[in-house]
C-alpha cells in the first residue's frame, strides 16, 4: 500500500485499524468471546469451550504471522510495543500479568470485554474504562508540572533490575536459531499453531459451537489483519519508499510544515490489537481537547470495538443499561480497574495485547504474561469461591493456599479448607 504523502498513509493506518476493530467488536459481542469467561468456565465448571476459542484465536494469529513474516509481509521485529525486545522483563511480565488477571476478575472482564460491555449499554464498564485510562495514562506520561510518572515513582527502581538481557531478541525463533530466526519462527509457529488447532478441535462440544469457532477465527484473523495493514503502509517520496515511522523520523527533511504530524512516532510502527495503553491514550486525547495529533492506531481500535459492539447490540436487541448492584460491586470494579491499569501497562499488554498479539510473535515475555494473567484470574476465582462458601472461616490466606492446591500448584497436604 503506497501513498504519495504522509497524511494519506496515516489515515489509511487509522481507518484500517478502526474498520478491523469494528468487525471484531461486533463478532466478539455476538459470540460472547471472553477471555475472563474462558478462565471462569474452565475453573468453575470444567467447561473448555471458550478457552479453546481463545487458543484457536492464538493459533490463527500465530500461524498467519509466521507465514506472512516469512514472505516479508509482516514486520514484527519493529513492533510497537517491542514484544521481541532483547530485555526479558520478567518482573513486569509476571507481576503485571498477575495484577491484570486479578483485576479483570474483580472488574468482570479484561480491557476488550470492558469495551464490548460499553457498547452493550453497561455503565459500570464506563467507570472501569475511566479508571483504567487515568492510571494507564499516568503510568507512561508525567504528572502535570512534573517529570515523574506512576511507573517511575512506584515501580521502575525495583522492578526493572529483575529483567534479563537475552541478547538479540526474546522470541523463540531468535533464541533457538539466531542465525536464521525467520525460518525458525516459521517452523516453531506452524508446529505450535497446529498443536493448538488440534487441541481446540479435539473437543466435540467446541466443534459443535458455531459461536466459539467464529469468535476464535475472527479474533485471530483480526489480529493478523492489523499486523498486515500496519506493516505494509509506505510513502513514496520522490521514488524512495519510507515507512510511517521512518518518514516521521525524517520529518524535518521530508515535510514542508508540521501539518498532519503526529505527537509521537512510536505508535506508527507495525502493531496489532492491545487495549490497556490505548485506553490511557484515549483519556489523554479527551483531556487534550480532541487534538488530532494524538490519534493512534490503538485509540481508533478502542473506538471501533465499542461501536462494533453497539451495532450488534442494537441489531440483536440485546442493548440494555446496567449499573452497579451493590456497594461491594462498586468496590470490586474499582479495585479491579486499578489493578488492570497498573498490570496492563507493566505487563505491556492484556489478554489480547500479550496473550494473542504478543504470542503471535513467539515472544517469551508474552507467554509468561499469558500464564501470569491466567493464574491471577484463576486464583482470584478460587479465593472468591471459598470466601463465599466458608465466609468468616476462610481467611484470605487459607483461601489462597487452598486455591493453589486446587490448581495443583501446591501439594494436597497443605490444603487449609475442605474441597467442595
Amino acid at each position: 500500500m503506497q501513498f504519495e504523502n504522509f497524511i494519506a498513509a496515516h489515515s489509511w493506518l487509522l481507518w484500517g485499524g478502526f474498520l478491523i476493530a469494528l468487525v471484531m467488536g461486533a463478532v466478539v459481542n455476538k459470540t460472547n468471546f471472553c477471555t475472563m469467561g474462558a478462565v471462569s468456565d474452565f475453573v468453575n465448571m470444567g467447561d473448555t469451550g471458550r478457552l479453546r476459542a481463545w487458543l484457536f484465536a492464538i493459533a490463527v494469529a500465530l500461524v498467519g504471522v509466521v507465514l506472512l513474516e516469512y514472505f516479508g509481509l509482516v514486520d514484527a521485529d519493529s513492533a510497537f510495543p517491542p514484544y521481541r525486545g532483547g530485555s526479558l522483563l520478567l518482573g513486569e511480565n509476571i507481576i503485571g500479568g498477575l495484577l491484570f488477571g486479578i483485576g479483570m476478575t474483580l472488574a468482570s472482564g479484561c480491557g476488550n470485554k470492558c469495551l464490548i460491555r460499553i457498547g452493550g449499554g453497561n455503565l459500570k464498564s464506563i467507570v472501569v474504562f475511566a479508571i483504567i485510562g487515568v492510571i494507564a495514562y499516568f503510568m507512561v506520561n508525567p504528572f502535570p508540572g512534573s517529570d515523574q510518572t506512576l511507573m517511575s515513582v512506584l515501580f521502575i527502581d525495583w522492578i526493572r533490575p529483575l529483567s534479563v538481557d537475552v541478547g538479540q531478541g526474546q522470541d523463540l525463533g531468535t533464541l533457538i536459531a539466531a542465525d536464521n530466526p525467520v525460518t525458525a519462527r516459521l517452523v516453531i509457529g506452524l508446529v505450535l499453531g497446529l498443536v493448538l488447532v488440534l487441541f481446540a478441535l479435539k473437543s466435540v462440544d467446541f466443534r459443535g459451537s458455531a459461536d466459539n469457532i467464529l469468535g476464535g477465527l475472527v479474533v485471530g484473523l483480526a489480529v493478523l489483519a492489523a499486523w498486515y495493514v500496519s506493516s505494509n503502509i509506505g510513502i513514496d517520496a520522490d521514488g524512495e519508499m519510507y515507512s510511517l515511522s521512518g518518514y516521521y523520523g525524517e520529518w524535518d527533511m521530508m515535510a514542508d510544515s508540521d501539518e498532519g504530524k503526529p505527537a509521537a512516532g512510536r505508535p506508527l510502527a507495525p502493531q496489532s490489537f492491545t487495549f490497556i495503553n490505548p485506553i490511557g491514550q484515549s483519556v489523554g486525547y479527551l483531556w487534550s481537547g480532541l487534538s488530532s495529533s494524538l490519534l493512534t492506531f490503538g485509540m481508533v481500535a478502542v473506538a471501533g470495538v465499542i461501536l462494533g459492539s453497539l451495532l450488534w447490540s442494537l441489531l440483536s436487541r440485546s442493548f440494555r443499561i446496567e449499573w452497579f448492584s451493590s456497594f461491594s460491586d462498586v468496590v470490586n470494579h474499582v479495585v479491579g480497574a486499578v489493578l488492570m491499569g497498573f498490570g496492563g501497562v507493566l505487563a505491556m499488554g492484556c489478554t489480547f495485547g500479550q496473550a494473542i498479539t504478543g504470542v503471535s510473535t513467539l515472544a517469551v515475555g508474552s507467554m509468561l504474561t499469558f500464564g501470569a494473567i491466567f493464574l491471577g484470574s484463576a486464583l482470584t476465582m478460587k479465593v472468591q469461591y471459598y470466601k463465599m462458601v466458608y465466609e468468616d472461616e476462610a481467611t484470605v490466606f487459607k483461601a489462597v493456599i487452598t486455591g493453589l492446591v486446587d490448581l495443583k500448584l501446591l501439594p494436597e497436604s497443605l490444603r487449609k479448607l475442605e474441597a467442595i
